[in-house]
C-alpha cells in the first residue's frame, strides 16, 4: 500500500479531506486494533521542526537521534515522514544524508505537523479480514490536556494520512493519545486512571463511557486498568512508559529498585495490580519486570527515561538507552521476550529532553 515512491505533495482539499468519514463503529464492522508486533506496513514518523518547542536549546542534536532510528528499520518496512513543506523536506534529507542513513525505504509526505510525537497525534489504525481491510480511527488531540498549544496541524494528521492511503476514517469525537493505551490484538487492552480518567481530556465522560469507546472503536472487551505513571511523564502517565504487552498473553512492566524513588511506590502497586489481572479468556497474565534506569535530570528537572518505551518493528525492537548499567539488563529481557528480532539500543540522553523516546516519535502501519 505504501512504498517510498508513494511520496505526495499535492495539498489535500477540505472536501477529500471528509470524504473519508465513515459511520458507525470500526467493531461492528469487524475491525480490531492490531497488537504491535503483528506485521507492519510501515512505520509513520513525524520528524521534528526546527521552530518546535520539543527540544530547547538542543535541536541540533536530536536528528542525528532519528536518523539511526530510520536506518535501524531499513531491513524491517517502509518509514512514511510527514514533513511541513519543501524546506522541512531537504532539511531531513540533509540530516540523512549527513548521518549515512539508508533511505531506499523512505517516503516524505506533506502533511504538517506542530509537534514530533506521531504515536499521540497519528492515526491509530484498524483492520479486518475483507475490504476495505485497513481503516483509520481519527482521536480528537488536544496536546496531553491543552499543556501546549498550538496543535491544530498535529490534529489533522490521522485525516490527511486516512486521505492520502485512501482509508475510511472513523472520529469518536473524544481525546485519546495511542501513547496512552497499548493492545495484545485478542481483545485485552492496557491503559492508566491517571491519564485516561484525567479531567483534562473528557472531562464529561465516566469510566464506563470510555470503556465503552474503546471496545466500540478499538473493538477490546477486556480493559485492565493501573494506576500512576512515572515522574516528570508530561502525558499523565502515559501506559507506554510504564507496561507493554509483548504477546498476546505476557506484559513487561517497569520496576523501581530504588525505594526512596519516587517511582518505587506507584510502579509496585501496579505490578501488584498485574499479577492479579487476567485476559480476555479469563487466564491469568503473565508479567515479566523491566528495570528503570536511573535518574536522567536535566536543568533540574527529572526527565521521564523508561526502557519501555519501545517500539516494535517486523525485524527489530528499537530501545532507548541512556548509558546506563540498566542499559545491558533491559536489552536481556527485551531479546528474551522477542527472540525473533533483533533489539537495537539507541542512546537516548539528548532525545529524552523531548519527555518522550521511540515509541512516542513512532505509529505503526499495519500490513492490509
Amino acid at each position: 500500500m505504501i512504498s517510498p515512491a508513494d511520496s505526495s505533495d499535492a495539498p489535500l482539499s477540505s472536501e477529500a479531506q471528509a470524504s473519508s468519514l465513515q459511520s458507525g463503529f470500526p467493531a461492528d464492522l469487524g475491525y480490531r486494533m492490531p497488537a504491535e508486533w503483528e506485521p507492519h506496513e510501515a512505520t509513520w514518523l513525524s520528524w521534528p521542526r526546527r521552530d518546535g518547542i520539543s527540544f530547547p536549546g538542543s535541536f541540533d542534536r536530536i536528528p542525528p537521534i532519528l536518523a539511526k532510528m530510520v536506518d535501524a528499520l531499513s531491513e524491517s518496512e517502509h518509514v512514511c515522514i510527514n514533513v511541513c513543506d519543501a524546506d522541512h523536506e531537504n532539511e531531513v534529507r540533509e540530516a540523512l544524508r549527513r548521518a549515512r542513513a539508508r533511505t531506499a525505504h523512505v517516503s516524505f509526505h506533506r502533511i504538517p505537523i506542530n509537534e514530533p510525537w506521531c504515536r499521540d497525534h497519528g492515526p491509530i489504525f484498524v483492520k479486518r479480514d475483507r475490504e476495505p481491510k485497513l481503516a483509520v480511527v481519527d482521536w480528537d488531540y488536544n496536546a496531553w490536556g491543552w499543556k501546549y498549544p498550538p496543535f491544530d496541524h498535529d490534529d489533522a494528521v490521522p485525516e490527511a494520512i486516512a486521505t492520502r492511503l485512501g482509508l475510511p476514517r472513523f472520529k469518536p469525537g473524544i481525546v485519546m493519545e495511542g501513547g496512552s493505551i497499548d493492545v495484545n490484538g485478542r481483545g485485552s487492552l492496557l491503559t492508566t486512571r491517571s491519564c485516561l480518567l484525567n479531567l483534562n481530556r473528557n472531562p464529561d465522560l465516566t469510566k464506563t463511557d470510555i470503556e465503552r469507546m474503546l471496545s466500540k472503536y478499538l473493538n477490546v472487551s477486556n480493559i485492565l486498568w493501573l494506576g500512576e505513571g512515572i515522574e516528570g511523564d508530561d502525558t499523565d502517565g502515559h501506559i507506554d512508559d510504564i507496561t507493554r504487552f509483548v504477546t498476546p498473553t505476557s506484559v513487561v512492566t517497569c520496576v523501581e529498585d530504588e525505594q526512596d524513588d519516587p517511582n518505587y511506590e506507584p510502579l509496585q502497586e501496579n505490578l501488584i495490580k498485574l499479577r492479579e489481572m487476567n485476559l480476555e479468556d479469563g487466564s491469568p497474565l503473565e508479567v515479566h519486570t523491566l528495570p528503570m534506569p536511573g535518574k536522567v535530570v536535566r536543568e533540574g528537572e527529572r526527565l521521564p527515561a523508561s526502557y519501555a518505551n519501545f517500539y516494535i518493528a517486523n525485524k527489530v525492537v528499537l530501545l532507548p538507552t541512556f548509558n546506563d548499567n540498566a542499559d545491558g539488563w533491559a536489552t536481556s529481557v527485551l531479546q528474551n521476550v522477542f527472540p525473533d528480532r533483533k533489539v537495537v539500543g539507541i542512546d537516548c540522553r539528548e532525545l529524552i529532553w523531548g519527555l518522550g523516546a521511540f515509541h512516542c516519535l513512532t505509529q505503526q502501519q499495519p500490513k492490509a
